[in-house]
């Protein structure tokens, strides 16, 4: 039984006559031109997040889409298809795909019909078999493993999804369309891109012939709505107490280091802390791909850039925030710290620029200390360990630590204090910390965050510069009786 023609609606752009609908003699995939790419608009986000798939789509699906899509690509004209609304085209293409359904005498359901048509927009328009994930705001990491095989990250817990894609060639096509959004190419002769979404959402895309099965794409994904610090309380990754310490920190010029293993949530931290930064102060970031949403009115941002093809115009980390100094900035926000851009961090720190702040991946603030002084020594600066650690001493005040619990939540660990150097070894001691102690029935970590007991912390002057020691005081204070339990 065919499937009942629906009424075309008005478009900008004619729709194609039913003799331009024909299909293709073979059945062939999107490759979008360099030209289509620049003049396709920025893909929006689907309206509603809909249901995972728990199955594997038939294969007699993926048979009538790619003779469909090859008809529609022949059919319609994507230099005028540029020019329209993203909704407009989503209408547009809906109605040609309804006259190729209807020419060819294709049966099928209606729920399979809009399912058929949603995938086919989401090819011209978006980012295919991606977009029912990117809707969904509860998933945290998307991981591809070439065209088959689709993961997912919630609440901690990697799980695998029933999507695929056509074949490697659209996985490939998708990969293109997004780091070209930002002036980036992915091929044979650059397989290695590191780029972002509209929404800062990061991407690393790697392709043959270094990925063997396929192109591998990572996309780690941010939330619609951004996380505070509050939303960190509710969550249990932090005490109220522990939260106004940090708001603390991040309001009084703190120097400030946060260290993390991978999927920590370093980035969500900085994010959250730079948010009591004073409105009338000017930020400068530099990162390698722009993900932070600085809500502040005076916000520079800066983004790396990798070589040519011709290995020329590479910007580098330490390009930018070198540029930074000057930029007149009063604060330097570096989003990675990764290497010889540790050195001018700390020498920024050191000379005038309060309050800057930087991530890392280290295990504990110790080694975070140990892996700043490696970024340095391997960046060809032919300084002492001694030279290094006193600039470290002088520069970092406060080291916060993020860690991922075995049981996928996210807890603030540790906030260290950096005190001194007695001899060689620079010195630390903890204001707040997270006590461990055990596991409910179903497998949740329980544990509880306190304060040390340290009245004073070494940035107390500077809290009573601004007029903070009495919150100060209260929060730790605050901290030293049991908090509540928090769980993620």
């Amino acid at each position: 039984m065919d499937t009942p023609r629906a009424p075309a609606q008005p478009a900008p752009a004619p729709a194609p006559a039913p003799s331009q609908l024909l299909p293709p003699p073979v059945v062939s995939d999107f490759a979008p031109s360099a030209g289509m790419s620049a003049a396709m608009p920025a893909p929006p986000l689907a309206p509603s997040a809909p249901p995972m798939m728990s199955n594997q789509r038939s294969e007699s699906f993926y048979e009538v889409k790619a003779q469909i899509f090859g008809a529609l690509i022949e059919a319609i004209d994507l230099t005028q298809l540029a020019k329209l609304e993203p909704i407009a085209a989503r209408e547009e293409i809906r109605d040609i795909v309804i006259e190729i359904i209807t020419i060819k005498n294709v049966v099928m359901s209606i729920a399979e019909q809009e399912e058929l048509l949603d995938d086919i927009c989401n090819d011209v328009l978006g980012y295919g078999p991606l977009e029912p994930l990117l809707a969904r705001d509860d998933i945290a990491d998307i991981m591809v493993n070439g065209a088959n095989t689709v993961y997912i990250e919630v609440k901690g817990k990697i799980q695998q999804t029933g999507i695929r894609f056509r074949d490697n060639q659209q996985l490939h096509n998708i990969c293109q369309r997004i780091v070209s959004q930002i002036g980036r190419r992915v091929d044979e002769s650059s397989p290695i891109c590191d780029a972002r979404l509209p929404d800062g959402s990061r991407v690393n895309v790697i392709v043959p012939p270094l990925s063997i099965d396929g192109p591998a794409l990572t996309i780690r994904k941010f939330k619609k709505d951004k996380l505070k610090l509050s939303d960190l309380v509710k969550f249990g990754s932090i005490s109220p107490s522990g939260a106004e310490l940090l708001q603390i920190i991040g309001r009084c010029r703190v120097n400030t280091l946060i260290s993390g293993g991978t999927g920590s949530g370093k980035t969500t931290l900085l994010n959250c802390l730079t948010a009591a930064i004073d409105n009338d102060e000017r930020i400068i970031t530099c990162e390698d791909a722009a993900e932070l949403q600085l809500q502040q009115p005076h916000v520079v941002r800066l983004e790396t850039r990798p070589p040519n093809l011709e290995g020329e115009g590479q910007i580098t980390m330490r390009d930018l925030v070198r540029n930074c100094l000057r930029m007149r900035p009063e604060r330097i926000i570096v989003g990675e710290v990764r290497g010889a851009e540790a050195f001018d961090l700390l020498q920024a720190m050191n000379t005038g620029h309060d309050g800057s702040m930087g991530t890392l991946h280290a295990n504990s603030p110790r080694e975070a200390l140990s892996r700043l002084e490696s970024m340095i020594t391997m960046g060809g600066f032919a300084l002492p360990p001694r030279t290094i650690r006193e600039m470290v001493v002088s520069s970092i005040d406060v080291i916060i630590q993020a860690s991922r619990m075995r049981d996928g939540s996210r807890r603030i660990t540790h906030v260290t204090e950096v005190v001194g150097m007695e001899g060689d070894i620079v010195t630390t001691q903890d204001l707040f910390v997270y006590d461990y102690l055990g596991e409910d029935q179903n497998g949740n970590m329980l544990g509880r965050h306190r304060s040390t007991g340290i009245g004073q912390p070494r940035f107390w002057d500077r809290a009573k510069y601004y007029g903070e020691q009495n919150r100060l005081a209260a929060a730790l204070d605050a901290s030293e009786a049991l908090d509540p339990m928090g769980r993620l």
